[in-house]
């Protein structure tokens, strides 16, 4: 065995495996969350960017409608293509939300470049301090 290779034991290995079937189980139940709050979020969201003066936009309708978008695609994304999303920002924050820090590099990514989107304001971990307070209020994370 080199040195560097790490083989748990029994007892390790079963922490690890616990941890990582709890993990994966509040993901599930956020993605739960997610579709059943899919509509109000992408309104909170929205009217959370405009109040903050965060977006700049010709159309709130059409704004709230690419958020929704962008919600429902994480919806069907796999875990791949989650942190390919969210790699340039995941460490935004010490333990972020992957819901918030997926949309916050959406918006940061591909909204900015959508006809409806005049500019977008802040910095990322503002944009993303926006996105996350809508999100934690229906999708609390531990």
């Amino acid at each position: 065995m080199a040195r560097g290779d790490f083989r748990p034991d029994g007892r390790e290995a079963a922490v690890i495996s616990r941890l990582d079937h709890a993990k994966e189980a509040q993901k599930m139940k956020a993605l739960r969350l997610l579709k059943k709050h899919l509509d109000e979020l992408s309104e909170r969201i929205t009217t959370r960017l405009i109040e903050v003066r965060a977006v700049e936009t010709t159309s709130k309708v059409e704004l709230e409608r690419q958020i929704n978008i962008c919600l429902q695609t994480l919806l069907t994304a796999d875990e791949f293509e989650i942190k390919y999303q969210t790699a340039e920002i995941r460490n935004i924050v010490p333990r972020p939300n992957f819901i918030s820090l997926y949309v916050t590099a959406w918006i940061i990514e591909k909204l900015i470049e959508h006809k409806c989107v005049i500019d977008i304001y802040g910095t990322d971990d503002e944009i993303y301090k926006y996105v996350n307070s809508e999100i934690s209020r229906l999708i609390p994370m531990n």
